[in-house]
């Protein structure tokens, strides 16, 4: 997946904004709440970071290319980062980075999701 596609596709989900911050990273918020990070590593594909479910992060941290997202990780959430597609193919991630979308929508207030009209569930 190249940055444009990662772009992209966080685009297609409703109700997202997109800022370019903490030293280049392409951020993605639904909301005002961060679901996905995007930043280059020396040329390659995109690290991609995502928040995911308590047993998709317990499964996702053994595999190869993927690994308990810096500082997000160590601070007790439930965040990944694919630094490869070794083990996670582009179809996938953006399973996970829907998933991640609507883990991070259903945080937000009703109030809140009402005005962005989500739906989520």
């Amino acid at each position: 997946m190249t940055l444009d596609d990662y772009n992209s596709f966080c685009a297609s989900l409703p109700s997202t904004t997109h800022v370019v911050q903490w030293g280049g990273a392409h951020v993605w918020k639904v909301g005002s709440k961060v679901f996905a990070i995007g930043g280059w590593s020396e040329g390659k594909e995109p690290f991609v970071t995502f928040k995911c479910s308590d047993i998709a992060y317990d499964v996702l941290r053994e595999q190869p290319g993927l690994r308990p997202a810096p500082y997000l990780a160590s601070r007790g959430m439930k965040w990944i980062q694919r630094q490869t597609g070794e083990s996670m193919d582009d179809e996938a991630l953006k399973d996970y980075l829907r998933e991640s979308h609507r883990l991070v929508a259903l945080k937000l207030t009703k109030q809140a999701r009402k005005e962005l009209r989500l739906t989520v569930g």
